[in-house]
């Protein structure tokens, strides 16, 4: 009895939902703002998978649910039509209100099991992930088919292009990314996307084309961090590892402190010997650092390169010390105190011409004059 209770408090409720926008004068749009939150739900993805807040296959779980809705989103703004006309509104209601009941009890009744048990959780957790991806694909598919019938349908071709990207489709993703441009218009962002979809369509190469749409994407914004890694990663794969190393370092200076890309940067800057990586850290500091959010982690970071510079004003014989030092400050973009620290470091070695050499060509190493 209690189970039919239930099950009539739904039927209310899915009636109530049904009537109320019939109810009012006009249906709210607000699809575009679930496509926008959508949108912005990848890009949080990214940043803490890059900050290393979240597991890889956590991640992808993640993209492939919001890119499921994102899809959904869209498709169903293009589809769904206001209702104005009030004729139309109210046999709509009367039909929710009678229908609805009757053809809910006529289905569930033949095919229904209320008495049947709860499916176990990790046999539903296991079955999930194909069942998504397969979902994710047919919901790219409507949307296609919407494209072919409104090619010039700007937003889809936007809303497509990323999806496409993470399912690894990336010929198809160059596709709509240019389709993108043409009909949303060209910016750094539009740009800097479709050079990133032609080098992964060529393995991770920045081929020449790529190349181009980073440069005009620079030229677009000077400051776009995306552009900017991938002209530096071009130098590098042009064995131009000094030009790599320079565009990185002044990508790094101009990065905010907490940039989410900021350890993808300092991991390609050690890649070419232009010194990416912090000072170390003590087991238990990195298993404390685990559980601090992003502003607490850096401010534990830079409260242990002050204490890193007051000890070695107090005993400045450590070379490696100073080197490492010199690597934190470069990392954090801040190359004025990198300097002073290689300053103070020949000062403090100064008698000592071995610790002198090997300072200095720690500092040549890390890109500066030794």
């Amino acid at each position: 009895m209690t189970l039919w209770f239930v099950f009539a408090l739904m039927t209310v409720a899915a009636i109530f939902a049904v009537l109320w926008p019939l109810g009012r004068g006009g249906r709210d749009q607000n699809q575009g703002s679930e496509v926008t939150v959508y949108k912005d739900q990848l890009v949080e993805i990214e940043h803490d998978l890059a900050a290393g807040l979240i597991a890889r296959p956590e991640a992808e779980a993640a993209r492939v649910e919001i890119s499921r809705r994102l899809l959904a989103a869209d498709s169903s703004e293009s589809a769904l039509a206001p209702t104005s006309n009030l004729k139309w509104r109210r046999a709509a209601a009367v039909l929710a209100l009678v229908g609805l009941p009757l053809l809910a009890a006529a289905i569930y009744v033949p095919l229904g099991s209320p008495a049947l048990r709860d499916f176990p959780l990790a046999q539903r957790e296991r079955g999930s992930g194909p069942g998504m991806a397969q979902s994710l694909e047919n919901l790219v598919a409507q949307v296609e088919q919407h494209l072919e019938k409104n090619p010039t349908d700007g937003r889809g071709w936007n809303v497509l292009a990323p999806v496409l990207e993470r399912l690894g489709r990336f010929d198809e993703a160059v596709r709509a990314y240019r389709n993108s441009i043409t009909y949303n218009g060209e910016s750094a962002e539009r740009r800097s996307d479709l050079g990133e979809a032609i080098a992964a369509a060529a393995g991770g190469v920045v081929t020449a084309d790529a190349k181009t749409e980073f440069e005009r994407a620079h030229a677009l914004d000077a400051d776009d961090p995306k552009a900017n890694y991938f002209l530096g990663l071009a130098a590098e794969q042009d064995g131009r590892k000094d030009d790599a190393a320079n565009i990185w370092r002044a990508l790094l200076a101009k990065a905010p402190a907490d940039a989410p890309w900021r350890p993808l940067v300092q991991a390609s800057l050690a890649r070419v010997g232009g010194g990416g990586t912090m000072p170390a850290l003590s087991n238990e500091t990195i298993a404390a650092s685990k559980d601090m959010n992003e502003g607490d982690r850096n401010a534990m970071v830079r409260s242990m390169v002050e204490r890193l510079a007051t000890r070695l004003k107090q005993n400045g014989d450590d070379v490696d010390g100073w080197l490492r030092l010199v690597r934190a400050y470069l990392v954090m973009g801040d190359r004025d105190k990198a300097r002073g620290a290689s300053t103070d470091a020949r000062q403090a070695v100064a008698n000592d011409s071995e610790r002198l050499r090997q300072l200095n060509e720690g500092l040549k190493n890390l890109g500066l004059d030794g």
